[in-house]
């Protein structure tokens, strides 16, 4: 684990919400298994495999070390998540969390729960995915208004949040969670954003209707779990939402594909949207953060841009 040891030995003082140490991306043999994440004032780490206490001690002083560097006084808040063999089991180290703890990322807070479940809130790997999206919206006001976006699977909203800060005139929300969505109507109210976007508590492909009522949409956000039993499995859900697409579009408008699932590669997409939803043309794939790097980019979050034909 000398890798991350390294990390925190030279890492900056985080002010946003970032990755710190990647070690999923395989370019650190033998720490596979570690992720150390700054939700600032708490630090993340999480493992994949069983830790050994001599391991977690070796964390703790390497991180109480740099942070008294870093912070000279400032108490040191970090957390533990071991996820193995389908259990997940969080413990605070150290420190406390605050409640609420909001972070920043970009200019913009979202509202974030480290002790509990594995998702966290925000998901840190996406941080470019939220640029593109606030600077498509700044540059593509339509007719002077902003323009109108739906947002599939929002989770808790962050892509909502970061389109109405950049000019959006509407964003449609639509997650089947009513949790993360009541998370997301928490985030814009962090950001002073009480107007321009709607919240759904819907299973898309129950209906339709809702959602086609508000379009079309200048933009199409689709961010949809890889695996989550009983909601979205990628293998043959994904293909259900290429085919409503055209009808989603305005023309000209774009669309945001993403996929984080390490067995399915970019071909899996664009082979896919090749077939059935071949009007629309790729654009480019949108860069993870660096500190998210991979042996085998096949492996890592896919976010792919589309755009449909003008009139």
């Amino acid at each position: 684990m000398q890798a991350l040891l390294n990390a925190i030995a030279t890492m900056d003082l985080p002010t946003d919400a970032q990755r710190i140490f990647h070690g999923r991306g395989g370019l650190y043999p033998g720490c596979e298994q570690w992720a150390l994440d700054a939700f600032p004032p708490v630090f993340v780490l999480t493992s994949f495999q069983p830790a050994s206490d001599d391991e977690l001690a070796a964390v703790g002083t390497a991180l109480a070390t740099r942070w008294q560097q870093l912070a000279p006084g400032e108490p040191l808040n970090w957390v533990f998540q071991c996820r193995h063999e389908g259990r997940t089991e969080t413990r605070l180290m150290d420190g406390k969390v605050p409640e609420p703890h909001v972070v920043t990322e970009q200019g913009a807070e979202f509202r974030v729960h480290v002790l509990k479940g594995q998702n966290h809130g925000l998901f840190l790997d996406m941080a470019e995915g939220r640029r593109w999206v606030r600077d498509y919206v700044t540059a593509h006001p339509v007719g002077g208004r902003g323009a109108t976006i739906l947002n599939l699977f929002a989770y808790t909203c962050a892509f909502s949040v970061v389109a109405l800060q950049a000019g959006a005139k509407q964003v449609v929300n639509v997650d089947m969670s009513r949790g993360a969505i009541a998370i997301g109507q928490q985030n814009h109210q962090f950001n002073g954003l009480s107007g321009g976007a709607s919240f759904l508590a819907h299973d898309i492909f129950s209906s339709w209707g809702k959602i086609k009522r508000s379009g079309p949409y200048e933009l199409v956000i689709v961010d949809p779990p890889s695996f989550q039993r009983g909601s979205f499995v990628a293998t043959k859900d994904y293909a259900r939402l290429m085919h409503r697409l055209h009808d989603l579009l305005m023309p000209g408008g774009h669309v945001l594909l993403c996929l984080n699932a390490p067995e399915l590669g970019v071909d899996f997409l664009q082979d896919q949207m090749r077939e059935l939803a071949p009007e629309l043309t790729f654009v480019e794939r949108v860069a993870n953060p660096a500190v998210f790097a991979d042996v085998d980019e096949a492996r890592a979050l896919k976010v792919l841009v589309y755009a449909a034909p003008g009139l």
